[in-house]
Order: C-alpha cells, then sequence, then structure tokens
C-alpha cells in the first residue's frame, strides 16, 4: 500500500465532494492540500467540507490552527507527510486533495525546502509596504530577483511574496535554486479535474453566490469580533479580504461580492500554472464528460485505482 492518490484541479472544481465519494467506496483517507482550510472558524470562505463528510471520511490537515498562527510550507510538508505514513501504516490509501500547487507539489516532487529563519525586521519592513497598497511593487522585486518564484506566486498572495523576498533578502540566492527535490516514499497517481474555463468561472460565481446566502458576512463579522484583524495573511485571502473592506464601508456589498468572484477567476489562471494541461504526469478528467458524479468516481477508478486497491 505504498500509494498515493492525488486529485488537484482549480476551485470550485468539485475536488473535495469527489474525493469523500471515493474515499466511502474504498478504504481511504483524505490529506488535504488546502492553504486556507487549516484555518478554524473559517468554514465558508474555505468551501471546507461539512460537519457530516468531516464525519463521514477521515480527514487530515483541515482546522489545525487559529488564523492569527504561522503556517509555513516546511510545517505542512512535516504534518501531510507523517499523515500519508500513517495512513499507509493502517493499510488504507492516502488521498492528497486541493488546489495549493505549493502543497501538492512539494508532496509529490519530495521538495527539501529552505530552512531559513525569519528575518522580522525586514519582514515587518515588507507588511507595512503591502498594507500601505503597495503589493504590486513588491511582486515586481520579486519578478527581478527570482522570476521563477514569481511565476508560480499570486500576486495577492502577501505571505508568499514576503517569504520570498525574505529567503532572498537573508541568503542573496533565489529560494528557486535554495529547493532540491528528493524522491518520496510512496508511488504517485495524480488526477486533475478540469472542465472548459466559461463553465468553471460559472461554477466559481454559482458558489461565491452560495457562500453569501450560507452566511460569509456573519462568519467575517464573528471573526473580527473574536480578535482577528485583516492584517493577518488568512483575513487577506480570497473572500475575507474583499467582506473586509464591505465591513469597512469602502465598498458597498454587491462590489464585494463582484471582487471576490473577479479575484477567484483570477485564482483559476494561477492554479493552472500549477496544474498544466500538458503535465504527462497527470491524468485530466472533464467533469462535463460525466452527466453523474458516480460517472467521473468510474472514470477515476478505471484511470488510477486498480493498481492501488487493496486485495
Amino acid at each position: 500500500m505504498n500509494h498515493l492518490v492525488a486529485i488537484v484541479g482549480p476551485t470550485a472544481i468539485g475536488k473535495s465532494r469527489l474525493a469523500i465519494q471515493v474515499a466511502r467506496q474504498m478504504n481511504a483517507e483524505i490529506v488535504s492540500a488546502d492553504s486556507r482550510q487549516v484555518y478554524r472558524f473559517m468554514d465558508i470562505g474555505t468551501a471546507k467540507p461539512s460537519p457530516e463528510e468531516l464525519a463521514a471520511v477521515p480527514h487530515h490537515l483541515i482546522n489545525i490552527i487559529n488564523p492569527d498562527e504561522d503556517f509555513s510550507l516546511v510545517r505542512y510538508q512535516q504534518l501531510a507527510s507523517q499523515a500519508i505514513q500513517d495512513i499507509q501504516a493502517r493499510g488504507a490509501l492516502p488521498l492528497l486533495v486541493g488546489g495549493s500547487g505549493q502543497y501538492v507539489w512539494s508532496l509529490i516532487e519530495g521538495w527539501g525546502v529552505p530552512r531559513v529563519a525569519p528575518d522580522q525586521e525586514y519582514r515587518r519592513h515588507l507588511e507595512r509596504q503591502a498594507a500601505a497598497g503597495n503589493g504590486d511593487e513588491l511582486y515586481q522585486e520579486l519578478q527581478q530577483v527570482d522570476p521563477a518564484t514569481a511565476t508560480r506566486i499570486d500576486p495577492q498572495n502577501t505571505r508568499r511574496l514576503i517569504r520570498a523576498l525574505e529567503v532572498y533578502h537573508r541568503t542573496g540566492t533565489p529560494f528557486s535554486e535554495l529547493r532540491q527535490k528528493q524522491p518520496p516514499p510512496f508511488t504517485t497517481h495524480i488526477i486533475g479535474l478540469t472542465t472548459e474555463r466559461e463553465q468553471l468561472y460559472h461554477r466559481i460565481d454559482r458558489r461565491v453566490d452560495a457562500m453569501m446566502e450560507q452566511g460569509l458576512v456573519e462568519e467575517v463579522v464573528n471573526l473580527v469580533d473574536m480578535g482577528y484583524n485583516f492584517s493577518l495573511p488568512a483575513m487577506a485571502s480570497i473572500g475575507y479580504k474583499q467582506i473586509g473592506a464591505f465591513i469597512r464601508e469602502e465598498v458597498n456589498l454587491e462590489t464585494a461580492i463582484q471582487q471576490i468572484k473577479f479575484d477567484s477567476h483570477r485564482l483559476v489562471r494561477n492554479q493552472y500554472a500549477w496544474f498544466r494541461r500538458n503535465d504527462s504526469r497527470i491524468r485530466w478528467l472533464d467533469i462535463s464528460e460525466a452527466n453523474e458524479d458516480t460517472g467521473i468516481v468510474r472514470n477515476l477508478t478505471r484511470l488510477a485505482l486498480p493498481e492501488t486497491s487493496s486485495p
């Protein structure tokens, strides 16, 4: 059982729902590769599985830290690797599920993430720049000193921008050059879910509307009441940032909703930079080719799981 099945693809494509279906049919457990679902109290805006879904199938690396706690790629690797080993030791199949490209490939490719100590003074300097609305300048600086890393980071992801610049500031070497790879101790099967772009944008817009109906505004207000402010990286993520602007009366609600949709569309473009359609390692499955989820599960099983199923 030295296998790992990864289910990847853009946001709102249906990765989590499919993984739960697969796990229910097999002896499988889900390891999240979502950089936002690690946070507690942030459920609606991160499209986190429901309490019933979390109870129905074992999930790992969801609801593990508070929104004001730091969470690095190194820590993710450590926790996810341990979870995968534990699942395999129980004779079960680990399903790595999510759209955070750094998380997925760091495990599958066995990245050796540079262990560079933080430079708190320099980090605070960059954070002040970002807070003053100069995030574009940070991204331009990263493009100059480390273009390879810049192509892999969403310009709106301030935390990762700052970390990449911090590594270069301390070492004088681009983050991309410091990263080494060592093959992981398992065989990987990667399934990518996709569909044509217009349909995907429509799915995203419907999900954002559903989030609003479920109470996204109330969720953000509750987070603020708990003491989590919008300077935190967690609170600057898509959905929370825009609703924060509405709460501060900087924009009206309709504008905030449209901005969430627009930024989510842009996130898709960034995710496809991580999960490329011409990547021979990924077996792509177009969700529009199956009329029902059961059809997708059947195709997924045919593509990857015969080699990984237990006797």
